[in-house]
């Protein structure tokens, strides 16, 4: 199979940096395969480029290298890193955007760039992903091995991603992203929430605001408001029928979310 390589910025599209990045992989590595997973992550927002890059990454074929550049210290002293794990590759820069993807798929080796064979001649200070990431991604897909990336690490940076507090009879969780429908994801998964419920219902509240209803699709939320359900990845959402649940609460991330049985 051809070498996959998938990439997630937060560079957008209107410029041409995501290209730029992707020209320079195939430069080096022909035959790769280029696939997207967002360049629209909210520029220098570390916490959702590591929630999307988790959601995404496990339905990628194995052996897929990807390329995570969400990058407010770009020509900072950071580092940039490149780890491997059971069945994938990362190549991003050392803040904390591979926390998600560790937690469920722990890294098995992890290097710092530091080996400038595998750059281009001339790194830019203010585009590290055209001229550090994408590079040592591709050669990577080429066949190199992690270690000849440069030196191993022992330990990188990893950021706080709120998880849920359970007691006996509640579950305290946050909204951990909205997406682009409006849709307030949390942080609660659904086998958290059988496990306080199990056959009982559930009250859900939402930064003071009652759901009335926990449903199993979009087609059957409340026609007049929001409504509750497991998004596809299998935590707890709020949605509106065909408008922004977001709006309509005039919530947004980081907004409590509390289950209790009744």
């Amino acid at each position: 199979m051809r070498p996959v390589l998938a990439f997630l910025t937060d560079f957008g599209t209107r410029d041409h940096y995501a290209g730029t990045m992707k020209a320079v992989a195939l430069g080096i590595c022909p035959d790769a395969t280029l696939l997207d997973i967002t360049h629209d992550v909210p520029p220098h927002d570390v916490l959702t480029g590591a929630v999307e890059l988790a959601a995404a990454f496990k339905y990628f074929p194995a052996g897929t290298i990807f390329v995570a550049v969400v990058d407010p210290g770009v020509g900072s002293p950071r580092r940039g890193i490149a780890v491997e794990t059971a069945d994938y590759k990362f190549v991003a820069p050392d803040n904390g955007v591979l926390t998600a993807v560790l937690r469920e798929a722990p890294a098995k080796k992890m290097v710092e760039l530091t080996e400038r064979r595998y750059a281009r001649p001339t790194v830019s200070r203010t585009f590290e992903g055209r001229d550090r990431f994408a590079p040592a991604a591709a050669w990577l897909a080429k066949g190199i091995q992690l270690s000849a990336l440069g030196r191993p690490v022992a330990e990188i940076q990893r950021i706080e991603i709120p998880v849920p507090e359970v007691s006996a009879d509640e579950i305290a969780g946050v909204v951990l992203r909205v997406d682009r429908f409006g849709n307030l994801v949390t942080n609660i998964d659904r086998k958290t929430i059988e496990r306080l419920a199990q056959a009982s219902a559930i009250e859900i509240d939402a930064g003071g605001h009652r759901i009335e209803r926990l449903v199993a699709t979009y087609a059957e939320l409340p026609a007049d408001g929001v409504g509750a359900l497991f998004g596809s990845t299998d935590h707890l959402e709020l949605a509106a029928p065909s408008s922004s649940a977001a709006d309509r609460l005039a919530l947004a991330r980081g907004a409590t979310i509390k289950i209790t049985r009744r």
